[in-house]
């Protein structure tokens, strides 16, 4: 009967280390020394934990003419291999998605006016898929969310130039389809706002409010991305 040996997340840190030497690849020269300086801790503790790794079979070490040589075993490669996985769930934006939480509050109507211009509201119904509503739902974020959207701004926004007529010079604007209770909607940026970085406006096809039943102060939700 096999035992389940475990490692904690100092010895995966030290199996990392050794895979990024070329662990993986072939035989490492590394000694508990040289260990312990890369990875600040003492020599006692790297040859601690090179112990443990080896008794869960993740590496393998033999002694050599020119010293200590390690090997990364397949057991290790995997559970590196899996580490990845898992880390991409959390970093890899296709097939992810980025939640906004805040309050509804009054807006100054800079958005709806902006959707009552025919050149934009045009462009946005390129954008979203749906014609825009005359209005816009603002949202101010909670401060968690502040940091998330600062995130999104990395993400691809459609950007929509400016553009002038007889009377005047129109500033461009950027969206970002997003989603409120499956309501197909987007996050729109006119290029010359003045708000703060915890308010964020939405369009959708629908009146938000009425549709959702939404006053001022009540929380929702944004999703952008899909699972």
């Amino acid at each position: 009967m096999s035992i389940m040996v475990t490692v904690d997340a100092e010895e995966t840190l030290c199996l990392k280390r050794i895979a990024a030497m070329g662990g993986c690849k072939g035989q490492v020269c590394l000694s508990t020394k040289s260990l312990g300086a890369q990875m600040g801790i003492s020599q006692q503790t790297a040859s601690r934990r090179l112990r443990s790794l080896e008794t869960a079979h993740l590496i393998s070490r033999t002694t050599e003419s020119s010293g200590p040589s390690i090997l990364v075993t397949k057991a290790g490669e995997d559970l590196l291999r899996r580490e990845f996985s898992e880390y991409c769930k959390i970093f890899d934006r296709i097939g992810g998605h980025y939640m906004l939480t805040g309050n509804v509050i009054s807006g100054v109507g800079e958005g709806r006016y902006y959707m009552s211009i025919p050149h934009y509201q045009k462009k946005f119904t390129n954008l979203c898929g749906f014609v825009p509503y005359l209005g816009t739902l603002n949202i101010k974020l909670n401060p968690q969310s502040v940091q998330v959207r600062k995130r999104i701004d990395t993400l691809e926004w459609t950007s929509i130039p400016g553009f002038s007529d007889e009377h005047r010079t129109f500033g461009e604007a950027r969206g970002l389809p997003c989603r409120i209770e499956n309501i197909p909607c987007a996050i729109i940026v006119p290029g010359r706002t003045h708000y703060p970085e915890d308010i964020i406006e939405v369009i959708s096809g629908v009146p938000l409010r009425g549709t959702l039943g939404l006053a001022d102060n009540d929380s929702v939700v944004v999703k952008i991305g899909s699972d």
